[in-house]
């Protein structure tokens, strides 16, 4: 018979890696979902609907491999989102989840991903990830000027986690902003209710230019700073399961539930590290119970996702943004210096972020495209100019 005590190590690695997920990231899917002119009750059932779809994928994998494989959503393409869906209908944002998905799925079936991830160098792929991002970096200091207590607060509570406890940095964020949110009298307690939420059908709309501008570089943000890094951390772990498998399941499952609000289901990289490491367990046969347990806490999560969205429009806007863009801040610093560390690559990569942070439109076809095309073309340009 198991000692109860051994499972409370994969149990806590479990809560916490989930805790942190939500952490990290809920505040900028709500941006994002409120930049698609999403209701709170249709957010409600997008939160509700992500975490079902997390809470299946990471324990029917994590089961039939015998592996930690924990699943999340993707943080930087909800930022991307968050930037990009502005003046975009709700149908059409279905539209684009439906498109994105059905790329994952196909990379997946045809073993396509590695081969898709060396036609764009990495260099602007982080730059325009970079470029997607400055925004919600910039918001996490701008709030100072008007609400300096709360968000001055956040920030220090994050600065002194992240060198005592850095795994843990975002979740003292959010306690002292919650604590000081509500001292202040910012947290709106009327509209806060918690309740079970049934995710809403919503149909899809696909247009040429949404599909071009925004899911196109959605699809190569997830796949390349989120199922990418999570293959790679797994495999770093002692973890090598077959990606195809892998890709075919997140992939379709998002597809199947993309007119409920699951914009994405990737391999998770920061937090699948808290499941894989010797504090979730010290055998490592056995830290698949904790990405099991992360699981079962993810579908808990789905369950109370109404409660999750009512809590987020109950706390100040200056709350979330400066929140996500300190949750941000090391996504932000890696692709930075992924974009500018190889010297012949750095100025395609800087027109690439320089273009993409613009937020210029052309032709109907939003900043993110525009800055992968103009980096593309400087790239070619002076890679052939150097080879001459």
């Amino acid at each position: 018979m198991r000692n109860p005590s051994s499972l409370f190590p994969p149990l806590l690695a479990g809560f916490v890696a989930v805790l942190v997920g939500y952490a990290s990231s809920a505040a900028i899917i709500w941006q994002a979902a409120a930049a698609a002119g999403a209701n709170a009750q249709q957010i409600a059932g997008w939160m509700t609907a992500l975490g079902l779809g997390m809470g299946v994928s990471t324990l029917v994998l994590t089961l039939w491999f015998r592996a930690p494989v924990l699943t999340a959503w993707s943080t930087p393409g909800a930022a991307l989102l968050a930037t990009s869906l502005q003046g975009v209908t709700l149908s059409e944002t279905i539209g684009i989840f439906i498109f994105a998905n059905a790329l994952i799925l196909l990379c997946g079936v045809t073993g396509l991903f590695a081969r898709l991830m060396k036609i764009i160098p990495h260099s602007l792929a982080a730059a325009m990830l970079a470029g997607v991002l400055l925004r919600f970096g910039l918001q996490a200091f701008s709030n100072l000027e008007g609400h300096f207590l709360l968000c001055g607060s956040m920030f220090l509570a994050w600065l002194v986690a992240k060198a005592v406890a850095p795994r843990y940095a975002i979740v003292a964020t959010l306690l002292v902003g919650g604590i000081v949110a509500w001292a202040g009298g910012d947290v709106v307690t009327n509209s806060l209710h918690f309740s079970v939420v049934v995710p809403e059908f919503i149909a899809p709309r696909f247009t040429l230019t949404t599909l071009i501008s925004i899911g196109l570089p959605f699809f190569l943000v997830t796949m390349a700073s989120q199922n990418a890094p999570g293959f790679a951390t797994m495999k770093a772990a002692g973890y090598p399961v077959a990606v195809s498998p892998l890709m075919v399941f997140t992939g379709g499952l998002a597809l199947l539930l993309s007119p409920f609000g699951v914009y994405s289901i990737c391999i998770a990289a920061i937090t699948a590290a808290i499941c894989q490491s010797p504090d979730a367990h010290p055998d490592a046969s056995k830290r698949w119970l904790a990405a099991a347990a992360a699981g079962v806490f993810y579908l808990l999560a789905g369950i109370f996702g109404g409660s999750i969205s009512a809590l987020m429009a109950a706390l100040p806007l200056s709350w979330i943004q400066t929140l996500a863009g300190l949750a941000l801040l090391g996504t932000i610093g890696g692709s930075l210096y992924q974009a500018l560390h190889h010297e012949t690559e750095r100025d395609a990569a800087v027109v690439t972020f320089l273009v993409t942070a613009s937020g210029v439109t052309l032709l109907g076809i939003g900043s993110a495209f525009w800055g992968l095309i103009a980096g593309g073309a400087a790239f070619a340009l002076l890679s052939r100019y150097r080879r001459a």
